[in-house]
């Protein structure tokens, strides 16, 4: 499905979907890849039709690839992309399907906090929220970050553009961490502490076992706000699109190894390390129904701001359980996503 409906964008999209690529993907890997999956899907479902496993499975994987090869295959027409135009999504959602899946299941294997399964319960719910939220929130923001231009071009103060702008890449990427980690640090504690967004919030905090896939449960209504206030953050701000995207990236990763079923050295728990990481272990506690730690440890990048703001707790083990008190949130992503506007708690 996949395959036909990257095809399908890239062949029917006038250029746009080259949007959503940025320009980070070289195109001709890019046609490599395509033909790669549908070689090997195509394979693979021929394979079991033969022997009879899958039927209907299988004949569906076989009827979207050829609808691939009529729209045009790894050969699809590809339009040019529009010059300046800003991305956020694609290579993102990329990132966390191919590498977060193959480097973080191989790492919490190796290093697993728990024994779990890969496919533990809710992982169906999870893998879509996986491709909604990044597919969709994407799109949505690529066309929003034309409006904040306009919207709050006004807010524009040119010397701090042209400082952030002189600043090497390696010092705006940090600056661009920092900088919306201390946003992303009030708008997630507003979540917490405003009953109406926590309705929204209670989504993400509904899961009940940690690993890398936990991190993508998130109500679209929490998303796409919260995101397109951090890319507003950094376009009024002048940062370079080279930091904005490797930003992108970096957050991607961070969102992964925050929830990971991973547990790392001793040396992470300690000074230094302790107040400029976010780390699972400082992270699971954010998730846990353990009433001491219940509203703590806000940060996603440096934990240095919960210890400013007085949020900070770090015991010496992790969380013995996890989710939402009261276990009120319903299972099932369409479900979790009416839950908050007919949720009467």
């Amino acid at each position: 499905m996949l395959i036909v409906v990257v095809v399908a964008l890239l062949r029917f999209s006038g250029g746009w979907f080259g949007v959503l690529l940025g320009g980070a993907v070289d195109i001709g890997v890019l046609r490599e890849v395509l033909f790669l999956g549908m070689a090997v899907a195509g394979g693979l479902a021929v394979a079991n039709l033969v022997q009879s496993r899958g039927r209907w499975l299988n004949g569906a994987t076989v009827a979207l690839i050829l609808l691939a090869v009529a729209l045009g295959g790894h050969r699809v027409p590809i339009a040019d992309l529009p010059t300046g135009t800003p991305y956020l999504g694609l290579d993102r959602f990329a990132l966390n399907l191919i590498g977060s899946s193959l480097i973080f299941i191989a790492i919490e294997k190796l290093f697993p906090l728990r024994v779990q399964n890969v496919l533990r319960p809710a992982w169906r719910t999870d893998s879509t929220y996986l491709i909604v939220n990044h597919l969709l929130a994407g799109l949505i923001l690529i066309l929003a970050s034309f409006a904040l231009r306009d919207l709050f071009g006004w807010m524009v103060w040119p010397p701090l553009q042209t400082w952030v702008g002189s600043l090497p890449f390696f010092a705006q990427l940090i600056l661009a961490l920092l900088v919306t980690d201390i946003v992303q640090y009030w708008t997630h504690r507003a979540f917490h502490e405003i009953p109406l967004l926590w309705r929204f919030h209670a989504v993400h905090h509904s899961i009940e076992q940690m690993d890398w896939m936990a991190g993508f449960r998130m109500h679209l209504f929490e998303l796409i706000p919260t995101r397109a206030l951090f890319l507003c953050v950094l376009l009024l701000m002048g940062f370079d699109q080279a930091a904005i995207s490797a930003y992108v990236v970096v957050v991607g990763l961070q969102t992964v190894f925050n929830h990971a079923n991973l547990k790392l050295p001793a040396v992470f728990g300690k000074a230094p390390l302790k107040w400029l990481i976010v780390t699972p272990d400082f992270h699971h506690w954010h998730h846990t129904v353990e009433p001491a730690a219940i509203d703590h440890n806000y940060a996603s990048h440096f934990p240095f701001l919960d210890y400013l703001f007085g949020t900070a707790v770090k015991p010496d083990r992790f969380p013995d359980e996890y989710g939402v008190i009261g276990r009120y949130v319903p299972a099932g992503f369409v479900r979790q996503q009416l839950f908050p506007f007919f949720e009467k708690r």
